[in-house]
């Protein structure tokens, strides 16, 4: 470049003297600092766009740094966006990685491709729900819940158990998303966890003899029971508090609350290593801890259960605290998904 500088120099004298070099020079220098003054960082969410968009934007009006955001579709949750920093190890694109649950971000920080960062903003959020090495933060919590059509089911009748997939009463009307994408690998790589490898494949079988569907995602599971076409199905508190907002024909039921538990799932984020820009990246990690960030999650359709205290819990899901949660960590369920992957692959039919 300064070779450049100096031949244009040279003939802008000639050509046109000392007035016209100074003022490129001003103009150039000028862009320069323009451009320094207006970072942009890069992150990438599976996080859905409608929610995760209008939190990237406040975020751009408070601090003024630019940020271009990669999101996952809805049939890849958040396996898309994961894959896409795996591939780019050796030149990271990212900064930041925003997950709509922590599987992936502690998968990727077993693969070494995150690096540690413990913000002020999150010293109030309970451990669980943190890495205790400051690879990853939770916050704004999910569950995984059944909801069924109360058209179709009554309220009595409705079922309260993971274990009535089995059930021969629901043979062809229950349903499940894709185990292979999205908090569904979650919840299945918890039942390997507490129930060890032969009995949660003997489950998945069952499952399947049992005529339980399998769809393309947790918001087509919910369409599904709102239309009748299913009489029940897991999804997560998003999509059904959404179809209650809707008025749809449904009803909500967190599972296993007198047995295993209900598996509870926060948002996670986590800084990705050799980021392009680590101190701008940080900002907005903090940004997204940040109860202001939380209340926001939990006020849209999203519905997303706090783990701050003292924020307002949204009126269609119960408080984190209130849920007897699955005794599972993150960590161990990192570990178990990847040796159960390949079954899953062939149990789906993708291997």
């Amino acid at each position: 470049m300064f070779s450049f500088l100096r031949k244009w120099r040279s003939q802008a004298v000639v050509k046109h003297g000392s007035r016209g070099l100074i003022a490129f020079v001003v103009a150039t220098v000028s862009f320069a600092a323009c451009a320094r003054s207006t970072p942009e960082i890069v992150i990438y969410t599976s996080e859905d766009q409608v929610f995760s968009e209008p939190v990237l934007k406040d975020f751009e009006k408070k601090t003024g740094i630019k940020v271009r955001a990669v999101y996952d579709t809805e049939e890849t949750k958040s396996t898309g966006v994961a894959l896409r920093i795996v591939a780019e190890r050796a030149r990271p694109q990212a900064d930041v990685f925003w997950a709509n649950e922590p599987l992936r971000t502690v998968m990727l920080q077993q693969q070494e491709l995150l690096d540690a960062y413990r913000s002020a903003s999150a010293d109030d959020i309970p451990e669980r729900y943190r890495d205790a090495g400051g690879y990853w933060t939770g916050f704004a919590a999910r569950a995984r819940v059944i909801i069924y059509n109360a058209n179709e089911v009554k309220p009595g009748e409705a079922p309260s158990s993971v274990q009535d997939l089995l059930n021969p009463r629901w043979k062809g009307r229950a349903g499940l998303a894709n185990p292979l994408f999205g908090t569904t690998t979650t919840q299945v790589a918890a039942l390997f966890s507490l129930w060890g490898e032969p009995t949660a494949k003997k489950f998945l079988e069952g499952i399947k003899a049992n005529g339980v569907r399998i769809v393309t995602s947790n918001g087509e599971a919910k369409d599904l029971v709102a239309s009748g076409d299913l009489a029940w199905a897991f999804t997560d508190t998003d999509d059904a508090s959404e179809a209650l907002e809707q008025h749809k024909p449904v009803a909500v039921v967190y599972p296993d609350q007198t047995g295993i538990g209900t598996l509870v799932m926060p948002n996670a984020v986590a800084l990705v290593k050799g980021a392009p820009h680590p101190e701008a990246a940080k900002k907005l990690v903090d940004y997204l801890l940040s109860r202001e960030v939380e209340e926001k999650l939990a006020k849209s359709t999203a519905a997303q259960m706090p783990l701050h205290p003292n924020v307002p819990v949204p009126p269609n899901v119960k408080p984190v605290a209130a849920i007897k949660g699955m005794a599972v960590t993150f960590p161990a369920l990192g570990k178990t998904i990847e040796q159960t992957l390949p079954y899953l692959k062939q149990w789906s039919g993708a291997g």
